[in-house]
């Protein structure tokens, strides 16, 4: 009898770390979150980020800390997100600059294989706004205006490379216009220069730039995607003065590579819980966001679409990040 029970206890002492297993991954997490923004505070990520940060605290039952990594079109923050330890405790919320910044250089790490796809938080047009000082009601005015004062009218971006920036780029090829690129660290900071009237032209998202409008510090001129949104019936489609012009920004959450297939897969649960929140999803789809959610692997399908319409974009402007 004692000689089974030593056995028993040799057993238990191999075996027991293997077979709580999953006892730890459902214990996680056990500390605080980071969810790094690569942007400067105030842009359309920063807003998302820090909107679902509370409730994502609520479901986990542990902080989810956002943590601001601006600079070098989000690069600083992206790579920090990636080199991170793969336990859970450090992800990113990225936007469609993710893969303009894949088309326009050789990164220090794989866009695709080097993450783990988490969600697609969902999809919305850019809304395209212009300082009241310039003399123009509408997009066609604003590119007679603009081929009369050729390379005098600047626009504003989140950094070179980034949605922004070649979205803006694709309106100057299809519309034959030349505006100036001014990058910042994040859309947060070119809002305020763009209200402040050191540049005449931004593309971004509603998110930031409607409240703007609606004190008439900013005049909203065309919405980005193929058609009218709801949220903006009144705002024209660019493709109503540019035919063919489309591009819609996109905001997803990733982790390192190799993260555990549990921890994604909560991780993807409880963003959709939070996506369906009425008050979330009230507030995102009022500014024209069409929310996603749903198998991770739409992320990538999306990233795919997206690299490869901005390469043609960069080569056609021969842009390079500075």
């Amino acid at each position: 009898m004692a000689r089974m029970l030593a056995v028993v206890a040799l057993f238990t002492l191999a075996w027991g770390p293997l077979a709580a297993g999953p006892a730890f991954a459902q214990a996680y997490p056990t500390k605080p979150i980071r969810l790094i923004v690569p942007f400067a505070a105030g842009g359309p990520v920063d807003f998302v980020a820090r909107l679902l940060a509370p409730k994502l605290t609520e479901a986990f039952r542990q902080s989810v800390v956002v943590d601001n990594r601006g600079g070098a079109s989000g690069l600083i923050g992206i790579e920090t997100a990636i080199r991170a330890q793969p336990d859970g405790y450090t992800l990113m919320i990225v936007s469609s600059t993710y893969a303009g910044t894949a088309a326009l250089i050789k990164l220090p790490y794989d866009p695709v294989n080097d993450v783990t796809p988490l969600s697609m938080l969902g999809e919305s047009a850019s809304l395209i706004t212009v300082h009241p000082s310039l003399p123009v009601a509408s997009l066609r005015e604003l590119i007679t205006y603009e081929q009369a004062h050729s390379g005098k009218l600047s626009f504003g971006s989140s950094g070179t490379g980034g949605s922004i920036h070649l979205g803006t780029e694709m309106f100057n090829q299809m519309a034959g216009t030349r505006m100036i690129h001014v990058p910042y660290k994040g859309q947060g900071p070119a809002v305020t220069d763009i209200v402040g009237g050191q540049i005449q032209f931004l593309m971004g998202s509603p998110l930031v730039l409607t409240p703007h409008v609606k004190s008439g510090r900013l005049r909203a001129l065309a919405v980005t995607t193929a058609q009218r949104v709801s949220a903006m019936p009144d705002v024209p489609a660019v493709a109503e003065t540019v035919p063919g012009y489309e591009t819609a920004s996109w905001q997803a959450v990733l982790g390192p590579k190799n993260l555990p297939p549990d921890i994604a897969a909560r991780w993807n649960q409880e963003l959709d819980r939070a996506l369906q929140l009425p008050d979330i999803k009230a507030r995102l789809t009022a500014d024209g966001m069409q929310l996603a959610g749903g198998a991770s692997t739409r992320v990538m399908a999306v990233l795919a679409r997206d690299v490869a319409k901005w390469q043609r974009v960069v080569k056609t402007a021969g842009i390079k990040l500075q």
